[in-house]
């Protein structure tokens, strides 16, 4: 889940919620210059169920042991992490395979920097653990020669589409983690795909409370009104996992809109 600081409470986006947003973003690709994908209806698919391997870990979640906040998403440990994504990329791939294949790569990608079609860190783990993801990754990775032979998928096609993902992927991440209410939320998106294998970088500027301006605009139609589902637990000590979870189970889910404009 996605925890922000808001005041006197924390606001947690739940994953498959964040994937939803992410799914919208690629729905309404295809400004001028950006290309839609080829097979849209699977890149939308992709983008929204990206991160459905966490609903686990999302049901039960936990308060961080050091700061007693609710624990964020990047202090999940890595092998659950790797099993409960995988079980994910499965249900994916059954229902569409070049969906599947996209968030194949979108899960070895994590551990991979994101193969460098974005910025991305270095993930810092120890050895041990480097060496499980690394047979992890490639697993993933013969998986996804095999898919991208199966289905005829350009190497330009899967690439592109997989950028895309991680631009959709980083702009809900900044819509769920940013202050978008108190409209003083900026950002950019770097490397974002467009047409003839280009990459250019759009501006993200505030323009009031759950108001955007994107700069190319990178979508079809002039505005955009997204949609994300947020809960705010209010804050206090926890002294037990449970504690927190009759709080978060408490918060009424709300679906907030952001509206988007060039």
């Amino acid at each position: 889940m996605l925890v922000r600081d808001a005041g006197d409470a924390w606001q947690i986006v739940l994953q498959p919620d964040h994937g939803d947003l992410a799914g919208q973003l690629v729905a309404a690709w295809g400004g001028e210059g950006f290309t839609r994908p080829a097979r849209h209806a699977s890149a939308v698919l992709a983008a929204t169920r990206h991160d459905d391997g966490w609903s686990v870990w999302d049901r039960r979640p936990r308060i961080d042991p050091d700061s007693g906040a609710p624990q964020n998403f990047l202090g999940v440990a890595v092998a659950p992490h790797l099993a409960f994504y995988r079980a994910g990329v499965e249900v994916v791939c059954d229902e569409d395979p070049y969906a599947g294949l996209l968030v194949s790569m979108h899960m070895s990608g994590l551990y991979r920097r994101r193969y460098g079609v974005v910025p991305a860190g270095e993930m810092r783990l120890d050895p041990d653990l480097r060496a499980m993801a690394d047979v992890f990754c490639d697993q993933e990775e013969e998986r996804q020669a095999a898919l991208a032979a199966q289905l005829d998928v350009s190497e330009e096609e899967r690439w592109h589409d997989y950028a895309l993902l991680q631009v959709a992927d980083l702009v809900s991440l900044f819509c769920g983690l940013g202050d978008l209410e108190s409209g003083t939320a900026r950002g950019a998106a770097e490397d974002v795909p467009i047409e003839g294998g280009g990459r250019l970088r759009v501006t993200i500027d505030p323009l009031g409370p759950w108001r955007l301006r994107f700069s190319p605009y990178p979508f079809a139609d002039r505005s955009l009104a997204l949609t994300m589902v947020r809960r705010l637990v209010p804050k206090r000590t926890w002294a037990t996992d449970a504690e927190f979870r009759e709080d978060f189970a408490a918060a009424t889910p709300q679906t907030v809109r952001i509206f988007v404009q060039p």
